[in-house]
């Protein structure tokens, strides 16, 4: 069984998602366990604080490295962790192949980042793997971490009803995903391209095939080199 944790300065975005869809189903299951652990726990003081203004100033606040090492000692000593991740813009973009490596492994640990960062000391001594979700800020790290585990937890056996689903997704083959279409077979003057409809295997490969390329060539040329 897989099993996530998520350090978080705000669990409370993350209560939720745990709990429905794909994440939620895996749980039920017992295929994954994830938890989500709230960095005040080990924050400081009367009020539990677990950030500070950054040395040499500046705008914005840190993350406290106490709070987040006390968290990942705790966590160490009941289990080895295959990566400690970190989620912040500050890092190379998730892609699909990293998202298929790291659902081999056992147990990960995901640091949500908050304020106006994480201590750089923590990220030397624990992190081993770093990721964003794209060339963009958020509030904080809870929506990416959230991201990283649904990526993950998605391709896990037997969560999918149909495991080969995950297999014909956007980015598995290095193509963006080609064009679906469900029933009625006309809409609103609008037909489901003939070939989907023709029961020829062969033929809707080729066409799912031409289709990819052609979506792929036209919104992301960079997957194909161009």
């Amino acid at each position: 069984m897989m099993r996530i944790d998520i350090l978080s300065a705000v669990p409370q975005l993350l209560s939720g998602f745990v709990d429905a869809s794909i994440v939620g189903i895996a749980r039920k299951k017992g295929i994954a366990e994830i938890y989500v652990h709230d960095l005040h726990d080990y924050g400081l003081g009367k009020y539990r604080q677990i950030d500070d203004y950054p040395y040499g100033g500046g705008a914005g606040m840190v993350l406290r490295p106490e709070p987040v090492a006390r968290w990942i000692e705790h966590l160490q000593s009941e289990r080895a962790y295959d990566e400690i991740i970190f989620m912040t813009p500050d890092a190379p973009v998730l892609h699909q192949r990293a998202v298929n490596a790291l659902a081999l492994k056992q147990n990960l640990l995901i640091i949500a980042g908050h304020y106006k960062g994480l201590d750089q000391r923590i990220r030397d001594k624990y992190v081993t793997m770093e990721w964003s979700i794209g060339d963009y800020v958020l509030s904080g790290g809870e929506l990416p971490a959230a991201v990283l585990t649904d990526a993950i937890v998605r391709l896990l056996p037997g969560v999918l009803n149909d495991e080969t689903s995950a297999l014909t997704d956007s980015f598995q083959n290095g193509l963006l995903a080609p064009p679906v279409y469900t029933r009625p077979a006309e809409f609103e003057g609008m037909e489901v391209p003939p070939v989907l409809r023709s029961g020829d295997h062969r033929a809707i490969e080729q066409w799912r095939e031409a289709q990819s390329r052609e979506k792929t060539r036209r919104i992301r040329p960079d997957l194909l080199g161009e």
